[in-house]
């Protein structure tokens, strides 16, 4: 598949405010994004503005506050996506298709039960080629009924807006092009990004190092596991980017569109690197789509 063919559908409704930024991520690289408002996936529109998700090769939830993150962050647009398209959701992540989420995407990933997915094992269909990248280990549904683990207020009960140092310690389709243990900086812009597991969670936690499934985690300037501010919401484990068992959905707290390019970090004038440390996260997608499709 060329790169302009390659059509990225940038989930929005009343709140986000960062599908912008990641719409131009793609457009940069060539791809065919399009800003989609979830009305228009719903069919709740005037007909020449309909949407079908199965158009798209990707899905991009971004950030934000969506629907003003009432009842708590990400809820809102989960349950709207869930009562409306959960059929068409999940027909889209059983095909292989990526489905990534940024921030308050992130949030709507785990209300919506598409994170972390653990659940059964079972022998994937043939037309399944995914988990063959990333192990072949597939699950009964991409989708739980509840939410599996909570993106909660951070420990310092204040939005959190700061540089953030991650190690890359899981490849998924989003990071396929970073280097493994490879330390990168994004930046963290959240009020609730802690993310909490519920009663046996050293159980829970232990699957998802068992699966592969902690691509990020939080570290200090010398690459160890540190608290605040290091880890700027006490996230368990210091996690701050989690994938489904197959590698083919993923959520993340830091915001990769806003490193796509050097000059964009907030030390541009004292390290040098040649391209962004975010721009490695769009890249690797569309590879892995125009590899498989």
């Amino acid at each position: 598949m060329k790169t302009g063919d390659i059509k990225v559908c940038i989930l929005r409704i009343e709140g986000t405010n960062c599908e912008m930024e990641t719409y131009q991520a793609f457009d940069r690289l060539g791809a065919a994004p399009e800003l989609v408002h979830l009305k228009q996936l719903t069919g709740d529109v005037e007909a020449h503005e309909r949407r079908n998700l199965s158009e798209y090769f990707c899905l991009i939830i971004p950030g934000g506050f969506s629907s003003g993150d009432y009842v708590r962050a990400g809820a809102i647009l989960a349950a709207r996506m869930k009562s409306s398209i959960r059929k068409e959701l999940v027909r889209f992540v059983e095909s292989g298709r990526p489905v990534g989420g940024i921030c308050n995407g992130f949030q709507v990933l785990v209300e919506l039960g598409l994170l972390p997915a653990l659940g059964q094992n079972f022998s994937p269909p043939k037309r399944l080629k995914t988990g063959m990248l990333y192990g072949e280990k597939f699950w009964s549904t991409p989708m739980s009924d509840v939410p599996e683990a909570v993106l909660a207020v951070n420990d310092s009960a204040r939005f959190e807006c700061r540089p953030t140092l991650l190690k890359h310690e899981g490849k998924c389709v989003f990071t396929g092009k970073i280097p493994l243990r490879k330390i990168v900086c994004m930046p963290s812009a959240h009020g609730e990004g802690k993310l909490i597991f519920p009663d046996g969670e050293k159980k829970y936690l232990q699957r998802l190092i068992d699966n592969g499934q902690i691509v990020f985690r939080y570290v200090d300037d010398e690459g160890r596991y540190a608290g605040y501010p290091w880890n700027p919401n006490g996230s368990t484990y210091n996690i701050a980017g989690l994938c489904n068992p197959s590698g083919t959905v993923f959520g993340m707290m830091p915001h990769p569109e806003r490193v796509f390019y050097p000059w964009m970090h907030q030390d541009w004038t004292r390290v040098s690197r040649k391209e962004g440390d975010g721009k490695a996260f769009f890249e690797s997608v569309v590879s892995y789509i125009r590899r498989k499709f």
